[in-house]
């Protein structure tokens, strides 16, 4: 059953450059894109999912939330359209088939970006990327350069993932200790048993604020990005015969770029900065 959020009215509060922290911005803010004009576009459906948090989900009350949906409404509010705003969950593996059913006009949920998805939708341009990060206990912060000082060095990851063949090209004189899950190679670095782990960033943020991180680590060395292992990030896809409407939220997306709102939403869902 599909569950329909309108976005009520009012922009989100912007931070000053001064108030805010050195995060990452992903798209270019020196590019020259034109206001686009909508006025012949009646609405804007977005469809997204329910079970990727924090990026989109439902919280305690039943509604839906997170990066994704916030960032829908503040781009809304940009093109001054969010009277005809719409956010709608939907199943994960529903939303291309109601995009080109014409249930909605764009999917903010993290859909793959691939030769095979470019052959039907449209994208916009990257708004986040996925980075991966070593962690290490606090006392023991990995020292640069990474690729000479790892000599020696314990270092965890899961077995069988992009983040192992990352690992493992990036640093092909290291052998890794392979684990099964994430859980297990974190436990052996608690107890000391490893030096460091390396994996996805996002994730490892939300690990370190957890109780069983109990205070113990910190990120060490990086961010590490990379199309080829970890992909090209978040981006919104449109049908192609939409291309005004991807122009429009590439515009809408520099605009808050440099207006410091996407700042203030990375530092809403991500306290401790994946970057």
């Amino acid at each position: 059953m599909a569950f329909a959020a309108l976005l009520t009215l009012g922009a989100l509060p912007a931070q000053s450059a001064a108030q805010t922290p050195d995060l990452p911005n992903f798209v270019d803010q020196r590019q020259r894109l034109i206001k686009p004009y909508l006025a012949n576009i009646p609405r804007i459906r977005f469809l997204t999912a329910t079970d990727y948090p924090p990026f989109n989900f439902l919280d305690s009350r039943g509604l839906l939330v997170g990066f994704n949906v916030d960032l829908a409404r503040a781009i809304c509010a940009e093109l001054q359209a969010l009277q005809r705003c719409q956010v709608e969950a939907l199943p994960f593996s529903e939303l291309k088939s109601a995009l080109e059913a014409g249930r909605g006009e764009a999917v903010i949920a993290g859909l793959a970006i691939n030769a095979e998805s470019r052959r039907d939708l449209l994208f916009t341009q990257s708004y986040l990327r996925y980075p991966a990060r070593f962690v290490t206990r606090k006392e023991s912060p990995l020292s640069a350069p990474l690729a000479r000082n790892l000599a020696g060095k314990r270092i965890g990851v899961v077995g069988q993932t992009a983040h192992e063949a990352m690992f493992r090209a990036y640093f092909p004189n290291v052998e890794p200790q392979v684990f099964e899950t994430r859980n297990e190679a974190l436990a052996a670095l608690t107890d000391g048993s490893l030096d460091a782990v390396f994996g996805d960033g996002i994730g490892l943020s939300f690990w370190l604020e957890s109780e069983p991180a109990a205070g113990c680590c910190s990120f060490s060395g990086g961010p590490f990005l990379s199309d080829d292992y970890l992909g090209e990030g978040l981006a919104i896809a449109v049908l192609p015969r939409n291309g005004q409407l991807a122009d429009a939220f590439d515009y809408a997306i520099v605009q808050l770029v440099k207006k410091g709102t996407f700042s203030e939403l990375l530092l809403r869902y991500f306290p401790v900065s994946a970057w």
